[in-house]
């Protein structure tokens, strides 16, 4: 009798946690943390590693990566990246700081970006060339990156050389009153390449070039 009701107490545990309402379960999480993990767990569940799109990309360092990873995290919850990062975020509250907040709380959330390789050579070779010559701007300056022109839409940032800075620096878009940065970060874009490089006047230079 003992040992028949000790089984049927372990029965019983085993019934009600099948049967126990999903909010009681613990969430799953990755077992990287999302870079923006020290802003707020809420990132560090697992829906969100759909995001991290270019992890195979060969051809990207890891900050060039981590770019796109934290763009389509803005772009997958903006009203989370609102609430948790910018708050926190060593910056100076500006109109262009609070009209960020004002967008990305109303906007809809909107797809990842996926790293594409032909983007990535354009905007690489445009990178690189504007470091040596101290260039500031979307010109190109040689046959060569006229020749490997593919994107859409274009953001250049100067002086940064961390995923986040530069995705805020841009999203910010302090002094342009056009935010023309702004809303080709938040546009309906599929496609993304990135290239962090050196910069004889800023350290570095990081181009964007997105396309449909």
């Amino acid at each position: 009798m003992k040992y028949a009701l000790t089984s049927l107490l372990i029965t019983g545990f085993i019934l009600l946690g099948s049967f126990m309402p999903l909010s009681y379960r613990e969430p799953v999480t990755p077992a990287i943390p999302s870079p923006l993990a020290s802003y707020s767990p809420m990132w560090n569940d697992a829906k969100y590693l759909k995001c991290n799109t270019a992890t195979k990309a060969r051809y990207l360092t890891p900050a060039e990566k981590e770019v796109i990873y934290v763009l389509n995290l803005v772009r997958m919850d903006p009203a989370l990246f609102a609430n948790t990062v910018l708050p926190k975020y060593p910056v100076t509250h500006s109109p262009y700081y609070e009209s960020l907040l004002v967008k990305l709380r109303t906007i809809k959330p909107l797809g990842a970006l996926a790293s594409d390789s032909l983007c990535f050579v354009g905007a690489k070779c445009h990178a690189v060339n504007s470091g040596i010559e101290g260039y500031v701007g979307h010109e190109r300056g040689t046959q060569e990156c006229r020749d490997k022109w593919y994107f859409n839409g274009e953001c250049c940032d100067y002086g940064h050389d961390k995923a986040l800075d530069i995705v805020l620096s841009l999203l910010i878009d302090d002094g342009v009153p056009s935010l023309g940065h702004r809303n080709i970060c938040l546009s309906k874009y599929v496609k993304l390449g990135v290239s962090i490089q050196p910069h004889k006047l800023y350290r570095y230079n990081a181009v964007l070039d997105f396309h449909y």
